[in-house]
């Protein structure tokens, strides 16, 4: 069987509603990290852009790691 023969399994509606899920919520957290830090009180100010700053570093070394592996596009999910 060809590869571009085969179905989507996923319909892209799914894709496009997880994708602004997503923003919705950066856009959340956003204004509240605005409303909380930055207008009122900056008590926790340095704590949270350290946690933001591990996790963008975390993440970014999974996908550093996802993507130097050889068979990342060989398994069943592709």
């Amino acid at each position: 069987m060809d590869d571009q023969t085969v179905t989507r399994s996923v319909p892209r509606s799914v894709g496009l509603l997880g994708t602004l899920s997503i923003a919705a919520l950066v856009a959340l957290g956003l204004w509240g990290f605005a409303d909380s830090y930055l207008i009122e009180s900056g008590d926790y100010f340095a704590p949270t852009v350290a946690v933001f700053i591990a996790t963008v570093v975390f993440i970014g070394a999974l996908v550093v790691l996802g993507a130097r592996s050889k068979e990342w596009l060989e398994g069943p999910y592709w």
